[in-house]
C-alpha cells in the first residue's frame, strides 16, 4: 500500500520539490520516499530518486543512516537508479565516518568500465565531490580516471562518448588539482586532447593548462 505522499507523487498532486521541502523538514518522511524507490511507478520510483539525491546533497547526514541501502541499490536494474545512487552515495562521502565508502571503492569505480556512457560520466563527475571529501584517496582516484582513455567502445559508448567523457575528467580534475601528486601525468592526459576534434573537449584542455601548467 502506497503511502499518501507516494500516492500524491505518482498521481502528480504534490511535485518532487514540494515533497522534497517536506522531507527537509521531516526526516520521519524518509523511510517512506526509501520505500518509493521499488515502486513498480517509474513517476514515483524515479521521482523519489531524485528527492533522495537532492536530499543527500544538502543534507547528506540525514542519509547516512542509510548508506548500506544505496550501497545496495548500485546492482539495481533500473540504470537512472544506479545513475542517482553514484551520487547519492558520492554526497555521503562527506559524512562518512565509517569508511563505508572506502570499503566499495573498487566496486564504484568497476563501472569506468560499464557499456554504457552515462553510467561512466557519472562515476567520473561524482569524483570530484568524493576526492574533496576523502582527500587520502585522490591517488586511487586520479590512477582510476586516467584509465578512461583505454575503455572500450560499446554500442552505448561511442568514440565521440569517449571523448565526452575525457572532457568530463578534466573537468573533475580541475576541482582537485592542487591536491593531486601526480600532477605530470594528468597533464600529459589533458595535453592530448588539445587536438580532439570535438570543440569544447579542446577548449576545456586548453583552459586546464592555463589555469594549472
Amino acid at each position: 500500500m502506497e503511502s499518501r505522499w507516494l500516492h500524491k507523487l505518482g498521481d502528480k498532486s504534490i511535485t518532487k520539490e514540494e515533497l522534497l521541502h517536506k522531507v527537509k523538514h521531516d526526516s520521519d518522511l524518509i523511510p517512506e520516499i526509501l520505500n518509493g524507490i521499488s515502486s513498480s511507478k517509474a513517476t514515483i520510483r524515479y521521482g523519489c530518486g531524485k528527492i533522495l539525491m537532492d536530499l543527500s546533497k544538502e543534507q547528506p547526514e540525514k542519509l547516512y543512516p542509510h548508506i548500506d541501502f544505496f550501497i545496495d541499490l548500485l546492482d539495481s536494474k533500473y540504470r537512472i537508479l544506479t545513475w542517482n545512487v553514484m551520487a547519492i552515495i558520492a554526497n555521503l562521502t562527506k559524512v562518512d565516518k565509517e569508511n563505508k565508502f572506502d570499503v566499495i571503492f573498487e566496486k564504484y569505480y568497476d563501472f569506468l568500465d560499464n557499456e554504457y556512457m552515462v553510467t561512466v560520466a557519472n562515476v567520473v563527475g561524482n569524483s570530484g565531490t568524493i576526492a574533496l571529501a576523502k582527500p587520502y584517496l585522490i591517488p586511487r582516484i586520479v590512477d582510476k580516471l586516467l584509465t578512461v582513455e583505454h575503455i572500450s567502445t560499446t554500442p552505448h559508448l561511442s568514440s565521440e562518448c569517449k571523448q565526452v567523457i575525457a572532457e568530463q575528467a578534466i573537468k573533475t580534475f580541475d576541482v582537485f588539482f592542487p591536491q593531486i601528486e601526480q600532477k605530470d601525468t594528468v597533464i600529459v592526459f589533458v595535453k592530448k586532447h588539445l587536438n580532439s576534434s570535438r570543440k569544447s573537449l579542446r577548449t576545456e584542455a586548453e583552459m586546464f593548462l592555463k589555469k594549472w601548467d
